[in-house]
């Protein structure tokens, strides 16, 4: 939602009063914010490494059913053939 042109000129304003009756605490306030855009970036970087190791942990888990079905449908097959068993 962006705000109108009277409402940014006002913040604006404040802006320049705090900065000019109290530099330390606007430069504390803009410490705080830069802080909070960083942390912001922060945890995407770390919600799109989630979602990364989701996804290949996914593919590795199928990945190993498909083997282990395969595998047991060969031993499955082998022992049900005739020539294929072991004679004792």
């Amino acid at each position: 939602m962006s705000w109108s042109q009277d409402e940014e000129r006002m913040l604006a304003m404040i802006e320049r009063h705090l900065t000019d009756e109290d530099p330390r605490l606007a430069a504390r306030l803009e410490s705080f914010n830069e802080r909070v855009v960083r942390g912001e970036r922060n945890r995407r970087r770390t919600d799109d490494k989630r979602r990364r190791w989701r996804r290949s942990t996914v593919v590795i888990a199928v990945s190993w059913l498909l083997i282990a079905t395969l595998i047991a449908t060969l031993l499955v097959m082998a022992f049900h053939n005739e020539a294929a068993a072991v004679p004792f």
